[in-house]
């Protein structure tokens, strides 16, 4: 059988996390790994018995594709590098700091048929999947995605570490140009903004209102989509879906006229099947299920956010 060959660049705590699971990964063979951190990397590729590359460019020339898991800043230097290398990619979320940046790289893959898949995980929840066959016309979603204080992660805006998770499972859903965007966050721990709040305006009605904070007490990930026909509640943490709506038996529910359902599903590792979707994209020559233009669109609907937040606060500091 013909493996994919990979390479994983950034092996810092998801890095690592990354090229284990492509050895478990049937269709793919991981090649090795690359790190500016070399003592990193050579303990990395040791625990897993591969090379650690002294060399970018080296890694590049030895591999089909590249897993992408550096600082959000550096993404756009690597994945151009790699594209130069015809390396097909996956870059982890955001996939660049700018539009600019995003467009390039989506340009030069098209010019070399390179894909490129965007590292949306959540898109790989069985919760998220179970969704496609309940949503139809949501009109009202609530998200909430509160985090416990982390270090890692704090070198971008709380909308880019967590937020644009929500951001890219609501466009997903609701395929709708965006009308209008009200935003408020503040920084509290860090330099960048650690809690925000959007509220998202579409042209076909619907309203989103998004909450992200890794300031929290506890973690949290959960969407409710409000549809004419459905209320539904989504933990992304345990994987369940309740599903509100008129039912025949209404008189017996706990809510007059109304039936819950409760969805449960299996324990899947979101982030290995994420990965195994992308080895398939290669090997197939198919679109990813998270493109390049997507990720870029979450992208844009997140620095809209930042803006217009950073805007808010600069009038109530000059003020």
């Amino acid at each position: 059988m013909n493996k994919t060959s990979v390479g994983v660049i950034g092996v810092g705590h998801l890095g690592k996390i990354h090229a284990n699971l492509y050895q478990q990964i049937e269709l793919a063979e991981l090649k090795g790994v690359y790190d500016t951190d070399q003592d990193k990397a050579k303990k990395i590729a040791a625990d897993l018995n591969v090379k650690a590359f002294s060399d970018c460019d080296e890694l590049l020339d030895n591999v089909e594709a590249v897993n992408i898991v550096t600082p959000t800043s550096s993404h756009f230097e690597v994945a151009r590098l790699a594209l130069g290398k015809d390396c097909h990619l996956f870059i982890e979320k955001p996939i660049t700091t700018t539009l600019e940046e995003a467009d390039i790289l989506i340009e030069i893959a098209d010019a070399r048929n390179a894909i490129i898949q965007v590292g949306h995980v959540e898109r790989f929840n069985p919760a998220i999947i179970g969704l496609e066959n309940v949503i139809s016309q949501p009109m009202f979603i609530e998200s909430h995605r509160l985090s416990i204080y982390q270090e890692r992660g704090t070198d971008v805006d709380v909308v880019l570490d967590l937020m644009i998770h929500d951001i890219d499972i609501i466009l997903n859903f609701v395929r709708s140009e965006i009308k209008n965007i009200h935003a408020a966050g503040v920084a509290v721990i860090t330099k960048h903004i650690d809690i925000a709040n959007a509220r998202l305006e579409f042209v076909n009605g619907c309203v989103a209102n998004v909450t992200a904070s890794r300031i929290s007490t506890k973690n949290e990930r959960k969407i409710r989509l409000f549809q004419p026909d459905a209320y539904i509640s989504v933990d992304f943490a345990k994987r369940e879906i309740t599903v509100i709506k008129k039912g025949e038996k209404a008189e017996e529910g706990l809510i007059p006229g109304m039936q819950i359902d409760q969805l449960n599903f299996t324990q899947r590792d979101a982030l290995e099947d994420e990965l195994n979707a992308f080895v398939g994209s290669v090997k197939r020559r198919e679109v990813p299920a998270v493109t390049g233009q997507m990720g870029r669109e979450a992208l844009r609907i997140a620095l809209s956010i930042m803006e217009q937040i950073q805007s808010s606060n600069r009038r109530v500091l000059g003020s």
